[in-house]
């Protein structure tokens, strides 16, 4: 990986460059829910993500209860990682992307245990994931921040918790 993984709160100032990366090295269904419009990245598309990803800015204490992040390498935005507070005290799920070009470097483990800090600075015990047996990125990016995984059938439910010792690099 080349340079230092620095995550960014997602607001105006970040957001298209976040959705240039999307539109240009992910598809619409990796980077934000489903929308009721044409394939690809279309006007109404490139809308509904700048839309979806308002709905962060307020943070945890808007309708969404969700903190989302840019993930900078040199000033360059290479994806984002959020976290959501769930009904658990103390716990808050997370979800990443990252371009392509940004995929297999360390980006995704660098930009997890930057948001493993956040996350316990904000008075958090545990961060939590869902993804699949097929995305072995994720599996890989969980496992070297320390989830313990359990397989549930296809889909992978993730579990860190912050006051463990944080694996060695």
């Amino acid at each position: 990986m080349a340079g230092v993984v620095r995550l960014e709160p997602v607001d105006e100032r970040n957001l298209e460059p976040l959705l240039s990366v999307a539109v240009a090295e992910a598809e619409p269904d990796d980077v934000m829910p489903p929308v009721d419009a044409p394939a690809g990245w279309s006007h109404a598309r490139r809308e509904a993500f700048r839309d979806y990803y308002r709905t962060g800015f307020a943070g945890f204490d808007g309708p969404t209860r969700t903190r989302m992040y840019a993930v900078l390498v040199g000033g360059e935005v290479l994806g984002m990682i959020r976290m959501t507070r769930c009904p658990a005290p103390g716990t808050v799920e997370t979800g990443l992307w990252l371009g392509r070009s940004a995929r297999g470097q360390g980006v995704g483990a660098a930009a997890l245990r930057e948001l493993l800090n956040l996350a316990a600075a904000a008075g958090m015990r545990t961060v939590v994931a869902k993804t699949t047996r097929r995305n072995a990125g994720a599996l890989s990016v969980l496992g070297r921040c320390g989830a313990a995984l359990v397989e549930d059938g296809d889909t992978v439910c993730a579990e860190i918790s912050l006051d463990a010792t944080p694996p060695a690099l």
